[in-house]
């Protein structure tokens, strides 16, 4: 019943919102001068144009066309439209995203701005949901960083079978030898060690699978083992179930060396502007990544409950704590004075958030750059506590290397790079705070009306470029 209240509230913004964006802004703004003339040519059967402009594959295009195609014959009844071609106006175009929310709010509760719009990134959360390499490919085929997200789907997965489910017929001969192995390694590092990764053996029964790997007795449900006694349970599963996990993950396998090979063939990830988009060593993204999740989930990370939580675990865990977070803060100084990037269009544009992020706040001062560091760490720190207390230490490493794996290569900073990593984290945190929820809705909705109002209803213009401007995300 929530959930379809959820659904029906969001059906209400996202059909108000879009017929106040369509009759303020009628025409292509923005990324949709390049996205919308391409999918109209897709609608007139004209497959092999591109425009060398476009970044991302054409699964936003084909899916329109499935949209399209769903209104046409209800349209042609009413005679609004003659041909096919006819219907795919801006405004039916913007609506393929607009379903799309829907849809997504069935799952998540935050919608972002851009369901209004038409450009790529609202695909994203709606089929990294669901997990499954048919629906990773297309993730995919929609946008090429979503092959992260996949492959970390992938890996939740393997996850989930070698320490969660039981199995039946485990040799626990090997395995245990190496859990006390690993406890004596890792004894010194103040953490409940491999005892509580103990395996018990099952008998057999029928239609059980018989390759070995750990039990979930104890497994599935302490989180407090250490993340080398994990590392070491799921790769001697692995070896002992490689066969049954090649062929239960081959479509991920497929749709992974599938990518590759594009890659090849392209000479690179994007398709169109590669010299805009050249992979770069941008480790400052991380860092504002964490800050900008942390203040989006302010109730929760910037508490004062949280800080005294999150230093107690630290005054607990000393030296140990307080060597992690020296690396952290040096990690962090490292990053942002070495390899923090200004794109072009960063400086250029002033018609997003983080150009005035960027020149207010982190380049006001040469020095203010570095005063920030401490931030990002608390938040990274806050966050892989959150995550830590209801998952386990391999998946919030895996979680944090994917993350790392779609920002830290984007020279460009926009916030829409963030919007699955940062799903994630909501997500898995299990927030069971409704006081927290109900905050951070009205957070949200607050900012999303003002951006939205600033967008319909103060528009500006360029000295050198004509047309009207508009301020968004």
């Amino acid at each position: 019943m929530g959930k379809v209240a959820v659904a029906v509230i969001v059906s209400l913004w996202v059909i108000s919102i879009s017929i106040l964006v369509n009759h303020i802004v009628p025409e292509p703004y923005m990324d949709e001068i390049f996205h919308i003339p391409q999918a109209q040519q897709y609608c007139i059967g004209n497959f092999r144009s591109w425009d060398p402009m476009i970044t991302t594959p054409p699964g936003l295009y084909y899916l329109s066309l499935v949209h399209v195609a769903s209104l046409f014959p209800g349209m042609s009844i009413v005679q609004a439209a003659s041909s096919f071609s006819e219907v795919c106006t801006t405004a039916i175009l913007r609506s393929v995203n607009g379903v799309l929310a829907v849809l997504c709010s069935i799952l998540v509760c935050c919608i972002a701005y851009c369901s209004a719009c038409y450009v790529s990134c609202m695909f994203e959360e709606e089929l990294l949901v669901k997990c499954s390499g048919k629906l990773g490919a297309l993730a995919v085929v929609i946008r090429q960083t979503n092959i992260v997200w996949m492959l970390f789907v992938a890996c939740t997965g393997v996850i989930n079978i070698t320490l969660v489910r039981p199995r039946d017929n485990v040799e626990v001969n090997d395995i245990d030898t190496a859990i006390r192995k690993s406890n004596r390694t890792t004894s010194n590092d103040d953490v409940t060690s491999g005892s509580n990764l103990r395996l018990r053996k099952f008998s057999n029964s029928p239609g059980t699978d018989k390759h070995s790997m750990p039990s979930a007795s104890l497994v599935s449900t302490n989180h407090s083992s250490g993340l080398l006694d994990e590392v070491k349970v799921i790769f001697l599963a692995l070896w002992h179930m490689k066969w049954e996990l090649l062929v239960s993950f081959s479509p991920f396998l497929t749709v992974f060396v599938a990518f590759l090979a594009f890659i090849r063939w392209n000479g690179s990830v994007v398709l169109g502007a590669k010299e805009a988009h050249t992979v770069s060593p941008h480790f400052a993204q991380i860092m504002y990544f964490g800050l900008v999740s942390a203040l989006a989930v302010a109730p929760l990370h910037c508490s004062k409950g949280q800080v005294v939580d999150l230093f107690q675990s630290f005054w607990k865990r000393r030296p140990i704590s307080f060597f992690q977070v020296f690396v952290a803060v040096i990690a962090g100084f490292y990053s942002v004075h070495f390899f923090s990037i200004a794109h072009p269009y960063l400086i250029a544009d002033n018609r997003h958030y983080p150009f005035y992020l960027w020149r207010k706040v982190i380049n006001a001062h040469w020095s203010m750059k570095y005063l920030l560091v401490p931030l990002y760490v608390y938040s990274w720190f806050s966050i892989f506590s959150t995550l830590g207390r209801v998952q386990r230490k391999i998946w919030v490493l895996a979680f944090f290397l994917a993350t790392a794996a779609v920002l830290v290569p984007a020279p460009l900073i926009e916030f829409r790079y963030y919007t699955i990593p940062f799903y994630f984290i909501v997500l898995h945190s299990h927030i069971n705070d409704y006081q927290s929820w109900l905050l951070m809705g009205l957070l949200y909705l607050a900012f999303n009306v003002f951006t939205m109002m600033i967008f319909l209803f103060r528009p500006f213009h360029w000295d050198h470029e004509p047309g009207i401007q508009r301020f968004i995300w």
